[in-house]
């Protein structure tokens, strides 16, 4: 649903002694193109927080095929696995410039009402933002 496709080369600090990007940078990698894939339809987080809706993780899976290495250029292609209610959960292909799929993820989120700090379905307004986005 919707993919959008993010860009990003490997620095050198998220590398380890192998010059592979290491494992705990793909919760960061994830998070960030899941910020950028709302932001290209119109949502941004500060918004939703101005609005009293926060978006917290709640599952982050992650299986590695081929590791990423130091200086790579990776695309992180981001897509919605269904239409969003409480939840939202966000799949994650991660492809080097050979295109060769070396990771895939993905990522449970629910709304929370800040001031009653329990979930909440989507709201409207941001349901029809996704729904209409353009592919």
């Amino acid at each position: 649903m919707n993919p959008k496709k993010y860009h990003f080369r490997v620095k050198y600090y998220e590398t380890d002694q192998m010059q592979y990007a290491h494992h705990s940078n793909y919760a960061k990698y994830f998070e960030t193109a899941r910020i950028e894939w709302l932001r290209s339809v119109g949502i941004s987080y500060k918004s939703m927080e101005d609005q009293g809706i926060m978006l917290p993780v709640i599952n982050l899976n992650t299986t590695f095929k081929k590791p990423a290495k130091y200086d790579d250029l990776l695309t992180i292609e981001t897509s919605l696995k269904q239409k969003p209610d409480v939840k939202i959960i966000f799949l994650y292909k991660v492809y080097n410039e050979a295109k060769e799929l070396l990771t895939t993820g993905e990522t449970t989120l629910v709304f929370v009402d800040m001031k009653k700090n329990k979930p909440m379905r989507c709201p409207d307004a941001i349901l029809e933002t996704i729904l209409n986005a353009k592919n």
